[in-house]
């Protein structure tokens, strides 16, 4: 199939500047469109062309794109697309999904925080949560459907895994996650599973086809202690094994993603055999499942020029669509975390986060020598770097939420804490080490 590069220069001209203070620009290789449909934009290319202009949305025909010195591996097209900060909303542009109908990328951050809009739970408003392993999710999305004060709660049953998660005035979710709508695009979804799926999947489960606003969310964890955590959880036999990973229309091959094991487990790896493997996806994790897989080709390994602008490009999408979210927590800072949730979506939790910070990954880590750590800290320097990017971002939010809010004092020392109900405490360190279902049923339960 014939490749397309597009270079994008992303300018930041908002306070999120500050965190990302010099442009980023990486290509991006686009898998063409129908002949049919690029045979009506070829005029359209031409004449943009001679202009000096690429018009973002349509690729022009190589002998076009060729004016370009520069040069490169793929075809000679580069066009530049400033992309302001659009908080809340997935860069779709440059997604390649699958189904006809995308995702709606939804409102932003700034919308909601700018303009005072308001997670409307009699309209069509959806809370997309995107779970990556060992990060606290599991617990959080128990909270999720458990522990919300609510208009209509979540109704859940005794050894049933699934809530029904309803709007106020009719059976319609306003929930997407795994303990309302099960794993519907995959066990552990990522970024670019998502949203070219959940769409769909709400359509397919509901029998409508409506416009809705899409909230994503997420949790983030301190990328040394979640790789540890993760390798704790496969020594005792997690495998994730039935994870899609869905990307450009199909599942990756043996060849494009093999097993770090022969069996059904990983049981009783070392760290050492855990780190070794090269196609282990516990390393820097948490970036390859907020960007967008297409831009890399996929699992592909050989569709970019090195494993450096691979790197360089996965890195880049991640913190474009970390900062587009409406949502997203750290781990290591939960009650700051609580309170920006609380505040941007108008919710209440009835149960505090608390922390103790003493993990299991923690006690790891303190017995580990150290050339093992320097080769944890190399496997998941993306993930470092993804990690210090989200906790300035998120003290931005915090930051600007609490200077908005004339009760910060009394709200603050008082998360949790709702008249009339009582919950348990949320211990997020006691929650990162519990257990994940693995098993195939997990994806439709």
């Amino acid at each position: 199939m014939e490749k397309r590069s597009v270079e994008v220069q992303v300018g930041l001209d908002s306070d999120f500047a500050l965190l990302l203070r010099e442009s980023l620009t990486y290509e991006i290789k686009m898998e063409s469109r129908s002949k049919s449909k690029l045979r009506g934009f070829i005029p359209v290319c031409l004449l943009l062309a001679v202009g000096g202009i690429v018009y973002v949305g349509y690729f022009c025909p190589d002998h076009v794109c060729a004016l370009t010195s520069r040069d490169s591996s793929w075809t000679d097209l580069t066009a530049k697309v400033p992309i302001q900060d659009n908080l809340g909303k997935p860069l779709m542009i440059h997604s390649n999904p699958v189904n006809l109908k995308a995702a709606n990328p939804g409102l932003s951050y700034d919308d909601v925080f700018n303009e005072n809009f308001q997670f409307d739970m009699n309209a069509h408003d959806v809370m997309v949560f995107l779970h990556i392993q060992k990060t606290g999710g599991t617990s959080f999305g128990r909270h999720l459907v458990q522990d919300l004060d609510l208009q209509r709660p979540c109704s859940c049953q005794r050894k049933r895994k699934r809530c029904h998660c309803f709007r106020p005035n009719r059976n319609e979710n306003w929930l997407f996650s795994r303990y309302s709508t099960g794993w519907k695009c995959g066990l552990h979804a990522d970024w670019t599973e998502l949203t070219s799926c959940v769409d769909s999947e709400l359509d397919k489960n509901e029998g409508d086809s409506v416009k809705r606003r899409y909230f994503y969310i997420t949790l983030l964890r301190e990328p040394i202690s979640r790789y540890l955590s993760e390798f704790r959880h496969v020594q005792r036999g997690a495998t994730w094994k039935n994870s899609r990973h869905f990307c450009g229309g199909r599942t990756p091959t043996h060849e494009e993603l093999p097993q770090c094991y022969k069996g059904d487990a990983w049981l009783d790896v070392s760290l050492d055999e855990f780190a070794a493997c090269p196609h282990n996806l516990a390393a820097n994790r948490q970036t390859r499942m907020l960007s967008d897989l297409a831009l890399v080709g996929c699992y592909n390994m050989s569709y970019m020029s090195s494993l450096e602008e691979r790197n360089r490009v996965m890195l880049a999408s991640a913190k474009k669509n970390l900062a587009s979210m409406a949502f997203f927590g750290l781990t290591e800072h939960q009650k700051e975390s609580q309170y920006v949730f609380e505040e941007t979506f108008n919710l209440r939790f009835a149960v505090p986060f608390d922390q103790h910070n003493a993990t299991v990954s923690s006690f790891t880590l303190s017995t580990l020598r150290p050339d093992q750590v320097d080769t944890i800290k190399k496997l998941n320097a993306l993930d470092l770097e993804l990690y210090d990017f989200a906790r300035k971002l998120m003290y931005q939010r915090f930051a600007r939420l609490k200077d908005r809010d004339s009760q910060f004092e009394d709200r603050f020392a008082h998360l949790g804490e709702l008249r009339g109900r009582g919950g348990v405490e949320l211990d997020w360190d006691k929650m990162l080490d519990e257990d994940e279902d693995t098993t195939s049923s997990a994806i439709n339960t």
